[in-house]
């Protein structure tokens, strides 16, 4: 008997050995790797018998996750429509102070708390798929605990948001009500750090509706907060920060109370920060961390490119108009964007429970189902901007400088969606497939290699103003959905089924460590059990590598 025995499920080797077992020589001969097969293969070796066919099967699985979280978008979409509604109400100076107080807090905040809770994402979905359950309950306590650490040089960085305004050349007067509105937005720091993994741990779980719901309840309680504190109270720009972080807070306790009414926290391990969350295990908090910063920059190169186009506008020859312009058509694509992100949180779902659950042919017709909808997500939302092109701006002023600018762009704007779409879903299958650092990789190429030179050039070379900076938009959403679909095209789904059973905690790294591919670290005969999770004995294998050199 040898003493290496390790007692969770490890990976299936990749070895010469065949379904029936065998023996497999590693090519330096120091080696020896047994496999006794105890039943079936394992699942990775399994192929689907029509791409097609079974892509129609996930095409019906993905939007039956995604149109909850459409209805869950189009419903959280209103809360800041209205926020603005009473900001308006208190006058010019509240509602330009409020608006630049928000820009800031979106750079610097929430797109950060934002993007790196996604790097949770195919952490907890491959877990999922594989069954491991627990640790889908300790990475979403470890993602509330590193984004409430975050928080902390965010919250510095808010204190100090005037002294920047005004170094910048903001209006003095502006600027100080933007610094009123976001130190009462301090306390939703502490809210968005719970509700971001709450959401993502709900999320991967396929647990939607519930979402929907709580988003509901939230969302109608935000306009009474608002005349409560605004109207009523007489607070002010403050009270309408205040009552954006009260709304926040609903919803999370909304959450939670789903979570413990139901049970959903009994099935992944329980909710307790306990000392073991901490030390226990360091690699798992070194691959969450490292995912996390990845996602975040995939997130926020996208986010904060339109924040960019904001401030470009106020360099152009109509400042007044086309900052207002733009604030028109950033309102119009957020609301078109709720529709493939929705679509990209589902594919990105399906992609990693395949991924985590051994089947790499399935997330390869997820990722293509994914894709197609998307493709027709893009088309309907070209045809849109292109039919409503004439009377969408004037839902918000009449000003018909501000109508004409927004017209011209409507039509650019819906070819942005043509790329905007599959792109947005490819980021979703490298999520799922825990690779977000190339989605990090491909945005900063596109928006900042291709995009941002082109929109300068246009807009301010070119003499092509508004329209050019909308034109380089295009032609980085073009770049991004090319090198985006050779990505996803290249991709070894096999390989990433492997590599998902090591970060859903069912499998040791055993590549690097030697026991398959010879390539030293183990001197000594050890044993490696492969079984699938939950003692699924149908698909368990047990292999021995046997030391040939220097064991006794």
């Amino acid at each position: 008997m040898c003493e290496g025995l390790i007692d969770r499920p490890l990976l299936p080797c990749r070895c010469n050995a065949k379904n029936g077992g065998g023996v497999a020589v590693s090519p330096n001969d120091d080696h020896v790797i047994v496999v006794v097969s105890m039943s079936s293969a394992p699942v990775l070796a399994d192929r689907p018998s029509s791409l097609t066919k079974d892509a129609a099967k996930e095409a019906v699985s993905i939007l039956g996750l995604s149109l909850p979280m459409i209805m869950t978008g189009l419903i959280l979409y209103v809360r800041p429509m209205i926020s603005m509604l009473f900001l308006g109400r208190l006058g010019e100076l509240a509602l330009a102070g409020g608006s630049l107080a928000m820009g800031f807090a979106n750079i610097t905040g929430y797109s950060v708390l934002s993007g790196l809770a996604s790097g949770m994402e195919p952490v907890c979905g491959q877990a999922v798929g594989a069954k491991n359950l627990p640790l889908v309950g300790a990475t979403m306590q470890r993602m509330v605990l590193f984004l409430l650490a975050v928080s902390v040089p965010v919250a510095f960085l808010w204190l100090q948001m005037e002294p920047l305004l005004l170094l910048c050349g903001q209006h003095a007067a502006v600027s100080a009500a933007a610094q009123r509105y976001i130190l009462f937005c301090l306390p939703d720091l502490l809210f968005q750090s719970f509700l971001h993994p709450l959401r993502i741990y709900l999320r991967t779980q396929s647990i939607n509706l519930p979402l929907t719901t709580c988003a509901t309840l939230a969302v109608a309680l935000h306009l009474p907060i608002n005349y409560l504190l605004v109207s009523v109270l007489g607070l002010g720009v403050e009270g309408v920060a205040l009552a954006s972080a009260w709304t926040n807070l609903n919803l999370v306790l909304f959450l939670i109370g789903y979570v413990y009414v139901y049970g959903v926290h009994r099935a992944t391990g329980g909710f307790s920060l306990s000392y073991k969350l901490f030390k226990d295990d360091v690699a798992a908090w070194v691959r969450l961390a490292r995912l996390a910063v990845e996602s975040c920059a995939s997130v926020c190169l996208e986010w904060w490119w339109y924040e960019i186009m904001i401030l470009l506008c106020g360099l152009l020859a109509n400042p007044e108009a086309t900052v207002a312009s733009m604030g028109v058509l950033i309102q119009t694509t957020s609301l078109l964007y709720i529709f493939p992100s929705s679509l990209s949180f589902g594919v990105s779902t399906r992609v990693s429970n395949e991924l985590g659950a051994n089947r790499p042919a399935a997330a390869r017709a997820a990722a293509t189902a994914g894709l197609a909808l998307s493709a027709l997500q893009g088309v309907i939302s070209f045809l849109f901007a292109v039919v409503v092109r004439n009377v969408w701006a004037r839902m918000f002023t009449s000003d018909a400088a501000i109508l004409a600018l927004t017209a011209s762009v409507l039509p650019i704007l819906g070819m942005c969606e043509l790329g905007n779409c599959p792109q947005t879903t490819g980021c979703g299958v490298l999520r799922g497939s825990a690779r977000p650092k190339d989605g990090a990789h491909v945005n900063l190429a596109a928006f900042y290699g291709v995009g941002m030179p082109v929109a300068l050039g246009l807009a301010f070379w070119a003499g092509m103003d508004f329209k050019g900076l909308w034109l380089g938009l295009l032609a980085a959403q073009a770049a991004c959905v090319t090198v985006m679909l050779v990505v996803i095209a290249r991709t070894d789904w096999d390989r990433q089924a492997e590599l998902a059973q090591v970060l859903a905690g069912v499998a040791d790294d055993i590549e690097h460590g030697g026991y398959v591919n010879g390539d030293g670290g183990k001197d000594a005969s050890e044993c490696v059990k492969v079984a699938a999770p939950h003692g699924d004995e149908d698909s368990s294998l047990l292999i021995t590598v046997v030391g040939l050199t220097g064991a006794p």
